[in-house]
């Protein structure tokens, strides 16, 4: 059903509210992926909540890596909330509707989030780097304040690229149509919805993909090509398949999410379409959600060690 614009614009024609783009008019289908995505949001909210209160709940567990993973958690936690709760209203509402101040509210959130995590992940790397590639200085190099700082740093970036991109974007008028067609206020999708020329916020995009997604990248298989020369050497097989270990459990969160956020926003115009967009977003959002919590405690002992204690105190307080 389409959407009259003309009812949500102002005198000076702006349109001040848009509607996201039905899904399906097939009920059943609409159905099935609103419980698909429910069940996966509230395993990730699940796995991601344990896992940063177990983390925080075991001084045994309070070392760089699990700092960094407790930050992640909470990252993912934000992610998911920011967009998933109105996206699962849009499934099976009529009331679709969002406010221009709304969806400029939820495009910042989830840059914040995004990018956030992307330093962060970053900043992963290099404590792996530190812990394998230097253990004599690891210690001094990575105090608490160190991961402190590394940690607000990824938040702050976060922070400002997602206040700049927000306002940079909603400065613009939009003069219709107003449907997103998207499952929720993403950067690219909204900048199709503005009047005139966009090619200065399309390049601003690109170019704030280039540093914040393909620059972390890069430094994260620069520090992983170092770890891998150091872990070949190692005298100790046992020191080898730790090492190797812990890393691979990163890198496959790394190569989920860097692999379909650059896809997203690096690959050309002439190719991106909504339906790749709804569906690449549905990967970096709910499936690596999801599967972040997974990956990391049913390859780390010491993380399913401490969600069992942590269960346990949980259920000896019932």
């Amino acid at each position: 059903m389409s959407i009259n614009c003309s009812l949500w614009q102002d005198n000076s024609m702006s349109v001040k509210h848009f509607a996201f783009v039905k899904f399906s008019e097939v009920t059943e289908q609409c159905f099935l992926l609103f419980t698909l995505i429910l069940l996966t949001f509230l395993a990730s909210l699940t796995g991601n909540a344990l896992i940063a209160l177990a983390i925080w709940t075991n001084p045994a567990l309070h070392t760089p890596m699990y700092f960094f993973l407790a930050n992640l958690s909470l990252l993912e936690i934000g992610y998911t909330c920011s967009t998933i709760p109105k996206m699962l209203q849009n499934f099976v509402s009529e009331a679709r509707e969002i406010s221009r101040e709304g969806c400029a509210t939820q495009m910042f959130f989830f840059a914040l989030f995004g990018i956030s995590e992307c330093c962060l992940l970053a900043a992963m790397a290099f404590d792996r780097y530190m812990a394998i590639c230097s253990p004599l200085h690891y210690a001094t190099r990575m105090s608490r304040g160190v991961c402190i700082h590394l940690a607000m740093i990824s938040w702050g970036v976060g922070c400002i690229v997602g206040l700049g991109q927000t306002n940079y974007i909603f400065s613009l008028d939009f003069c219709g149509p107003c449907e997103i067609d998207h499952f929720f206020c993403d950067l690219l999708p909204i900048l199709a919805l503005a009047c005139g020329d966009t090619s200065h916020n399309e390049a601003a995009v690109f170019i704030t993909a280039i540093l914040c997604i393909s620059s972390p990248f890069l430094l994260i298989i620069a520090s992983y090509g170092r770890i891998l020369a150091a872990v070949l050497v190692m005298p100790s097989p046992e020191g080898r398949r730790k090492a190797l270990s812990t890393c691979s459990s990163h890198l496959l969160v790394v190569t989920l999410f860097y692999g379909s956020g650059s896809v997203t926003y690096l690959r050309p115009k002439a190719s991106q379409s909504p339906g790749v967009d709804k569906l690449l977003a549905l990967f970096y959002i709910v499936v690596t959600s999801m599967l972040n919590p997974i990956i990391y405690s049913l390859r780390n002992k010491e993380v399913k060690t401490a969600l069992w204690k942590t269960l346990g105190k949980k259920s000896n307080l019932i």
